[in-house]
């Protein structure tokens, strides 16, 4: 059985993404997707004294919320959805644990906030997550409606295929979704005619995907999201696949990095897969 992990705080943006999982796992076999919410520890009273009742409490509160998002995705999907509440100041460190111990296949999880105000106080767990790579992190933006993943386009910049992209993780998520593979290029430098580096990258890459006949596209624009945006538009995109490397990514999360402004103002949900070269 394949697990896969929604984190629910109760938010919109959160049983948004929990709704999107519930739609493109049905039909996965044997998926079963796991409603996770991690609550806060209250160690002590005000009067010093341990507070069990209480958190007993509080996680039977918990436990019935989620049972209710439950019920809402029970009711338009086959998909097996089991419920999980756990006390913990940490949530980042709590659901690594949890993937790490339960063979997570896929985090999937809501990130909003298009200004930087709202990156840092709403969508920086979801990066924290891509972060740790605990697991491929599918990143569910609030105007995300797709239903389905039929058309996947996988964003490549060409550079090093076999050293840096994990081959396999790739692999599991095209072979959960049999997809049409579009693998796209971007080049923003402008290049008059593709370059023998990129040709010889290309044949690399095609040898590592030949099983899923992937159709390939160099875009050339100076603007990357104008690019994304109208490729996803033209060609009906269902889900964008990325490889966060380490310089580029995680330097500085909230400036210029491909991933990052894809994660904020892509309207299709993202899966960023780490890099092997680290």
């Amino acid at each position: 059985m394949d697990n896969f992990v929604v984190p629910i705080d109760f938010s919109e943006t959160s049983k948004n993404a929990a709704r999107y999982a519930a739609h493109i796992l049905n039909g996965v076999p044997d998926a079963h997707l796991i409603l996770y919410n991690v609550f806060d520890t209250l160690e002590v009273g005000v009067d010093g004294s341990p507070l069990e009742n209480e958190d007993e409490a509080r996680r039977a509160i918990m436990e019935l919320a989620l049972q209710s998002v439950r019920s809402e995705l029970s009711a338009f999907t086959d998909v097996r959805i089991s419920c999980v509440a756990e006390e913990d100041n940490h949530f980042v460190n709590a659901l690594e644990k949890y993937v790490l111990h339960n063979k997570v296949q896929l985090v999937i999880m809501g990130i909003t906030g298009a200004t930087r105000l709202g990156q840092i106080l709403m969508g920086s767990n979801t990066l924290k997550v891509v972060k740790r790579n605990m697991a491929p992190v599918v990143i569910v933006p609030p105007e995300a409606r797709s239903q389905s993943a039929k058309n996947v386009m996988f964003v490549s910049d060409f550079k090093e295929v076999v050293e840096t992209i994990p081959i396999e993780s790739v692999k599991t998520i095209l072979n959960l979704f049999n997809p049409i593979l579009h693998i796209v290029n971007v080049d923003d430098e402008h290049y008059v005619e593709l370059t023998e580096d990129y040709k010889s990258e290309r044949k690399k890459l095609d040898a590592m995907l030949s099983q899923y006949n992937p159709e390939y596209y160099f875009i050339r624009l100076f603007d990357f999201m104008d690019a994304i945006n109208q490729f996803v538009e033209d060609k009906k995109i269902d889900l964008i696949i990325t490889i966060p490397k380490n310089k580029s990514f995680f330097s500085n999360l909230f400036k210029t990095t491909h991933t990052s402004k894809l994660a904020y103002h892509s309207e299709v949900p993202i899966v960023a897969i780490h890099s092997k070269k680290r």
